[in-house]
């Protein structure tokens, strides 16, 4: 139907959805639904290698870890409209029947980002369009999910356009943050982020363009890898963006705990993920690189203090000082490094993500359908005629004398292809300043940094920070390999901003994140650590994440995760 008449369409579809969603689980069998017992809490508390064991020896059975962590997840939903497709029902099937007992996640329910393709569900990304259109069959990650012996059980919230550190759209309505509701969980994968602080889920699969499987572990308190391409399978799936390779999409894990997070990259890997999907790399495990990286004495550690675009607010420079200092205790060497410009990553990068001008992701909107409000704003600068464009350009960079969002406009307008390989040149030219940066002057062994300049932020404030992702949206840039580790929560007393904070004084970039710092709304929220090593590195990355997480234990505390209600 064509617009505006879709508007009827896009209402209906939506109502659907949703009474579809609440239907399944009120027809739920009654294990689902009922309180969590001592017997669910001993489950809850085992981490998943050594439920994979009891699965193998016959102590337990997939149907008892899949209806625990069933109930569990239905409770994180009530609380924080995690959930898209409630798959349990299937789930049962499956593990009666689909799924290798024998396999290195046997039994183990794996929760996914609603982009993931299942057989008989729809894969919406949030737009109505996508609606009642369910795919044939199981994408190659959920394929070789089952042959793991692992449990797609349900499927997670996202923004529509994927474009945003928030999680809400017209299908499925907005999700919030377990430790606040009037906060984001983070985004694209910020259903994810949810369901696994709450404790619905101990392992899921999310995918990361410009911080999506990162910034939900920041803002929410979780642990995630962001892969390199390549590593991870992404064939069978849905996106807002088909065909945009300027900046790639990975898929990686996000889970609860460390040691799950270890043992999932592994097991996945251990299933040659090359034979399901022709982009995987054929790298097996490379036990010998984590053995390298826990073994070396004398770490040499870079700190990445700022991006020069947003400084990190005050919690989020702690958690990283928390860290450098547990790390110096430890006896590694940690000094504050000077990398090539970060800025010059956002401008490239945000230039190669959006060269479209935006038409892709608008194109799946049906009339009256709501938008991200920092999508909206990004089409919004992307319309503005070019005449009128560049007078606010002079205007912010002569008037204002604000450098950093002068040039982040300057260029924002749809690129010839001429254009396009213009900037993907500046791509590869600045990742080769990297590599010869890191491996002639740094020379360091991996780098910490903040995952964002600020814990999460409250909901529709991403029409502001819209533009602060640099500090995630650099290493998809250079498809480097990064882990986040949460370390600490937002103190009201602690994390306050110094006396001589001039907020006037920001650029337009840092203007939009620290509009909504508030310590005394904040407090309580997460605050993590980004780990970052070279492209391909994951199994080093883990190691070093073990490490890191080992130090904090002995030099000041482990972060204490939200417990299970």
């Amino acid at each position: 139907m064509l617009p505006p008449f879709d508007y009827f369409e896009h209402r209906t579809a939506c109502q659907r959805k949703q009474v579809e969603r609440s239907r399944r689980i009120a027809n739920l069998p009654p294990e689902y639904l009922s309180p969590v017992s001592i017997r669910d809490r001993d489950i809850l508390a085992k981490p998943i290698e050594e439920l994979v064991q009891y699965v193998h020896k016959g102590v337990l059975s997939p149907i008892d870890i899949l209806r625990t962590y069933g109930k569990v997840a239905i409770r994180a939903h009530k609380k924080t409209n995690c959930l898209t497709e409630i798959m349990l029902p299937e789930a049962e099937e499956w593990a009666a029947f689909d799924i290798n007992t024998k396999g290195p996640l046997a039994g183990i329910p794996v929760s996914l980002k609603d982009s993931i393709a299942v057989g008989d569900f729809d894969v919406s990304v949030g737009y109505s369009c996508n609606t009642g259109k369910p795919y044939a069959r199981d994408g190659s990650m959920v394929r070789l999910l089952k042959d793991a012996g692992a449990i797609p059980y349900v499927k997670t919230n996202l923004p529509v356009t994927l474009l945003s550190f928030e999680s809400t759209n017209d299908v499925w309505g907005r999700c919030t943050n377990p430790h606040n509701s009037k906060y984001s969980p983070g985004g694209s994968t910020g259903g994810e982020g949810a369901l696994l602080a709450y404790g619905g889920g101990r392992i899921g699969i999310g995918s990361d363009v410009a911080g999506s499987v990162r910034v939900p572990a920041h803002f929410s308190g979780i642990y995630s890898l962001r892969c390199s391409t390549g590593r991870w399978p992404k064939v069978g799936t849905n996106t807002s963006m088909p065909g945009q390779e300027g900046i790639p999409s990975v898929f990686s894990p996000m889970t609860r705990t460390l040691g799950d997070l270890v043992y999932f990259s592994k097991s996945m890997i251990s299933m040659k993920p090359w034979k399901y999907d022709h982009t995987v790399h054929p790298i097996e495990w490379r036990e010998d690189q984590a053995t390298q990286a826990k073994e070396k004495k004398g770490l040499k550690v870079g700190v990445l203090r700022t991006d020069g675009v947003v400084d990190p607010s005050p919690a989020c420079a702690r958690a990283l000082e928390q860290v450098a200092s547990a790390l110096r205790k430890e006896g590694h060497e940690v000094t504050d490094v000077n990398p090539p410009s970060p800025y010059e990553a956002l401008l490239i990068g945000s230039q190669l993500l959006n060269a479209d001008g935006c038409k892709t992701f608008r194109s799946f909107f049906r009339s009256g359908e709501w938008d991200d409000p920092g999508a909206a704003q990004m089409v919004f600068y992307m319309n503005t005629p070019r005449p009128l464009k560049y007078l606010y350009y002079l205007w912010v960079k002569y008037v204002r004398r604000d450098e950093i969002w002068a040039g982040l406009l300057r260029h924002w307008h749809e690129k010839s292809a001429v254009e396009q390989w213009r900037w993907v040149a500046k791509r590869e030219a600045y990742k080769a300043q990297w590599h010869e940066w890191w491996e002639k002057e740094a020379e360091m062994d991996f780098m910490i940094t903040p995952p964002n300049a600020t814990p999460a932020v409250p909901h529709d404030a991403m029409k502001d920070a819209v533009s602060n992702c640099g500090y995630t949206f650099l290493f998809n840039l250079l498809d480097y390999s990064c882990g986040i580790i949460p370390v600490t929560h937002v103190d009201k007393t602690l994390d306050r901003l110094s006396a001589d904070f001039r907020f006037k004084q920001l650029n337009g970039v840092a203007q939009g994140a620290y509009k909504h710092y508030d310590v005394d709304k904040m407090h309580g929220l997460p605050v993590a650590v980004q780990v970052v090593g070279q492209r391909l590195q994951e199994e080093k990355v883990l190691a070093i994440m073990e490490r890191v997480e080992d130090a904090l234990e002995k030099h000041g505390g482990k972060y204490k995760l939200l417990e299970i209600d």
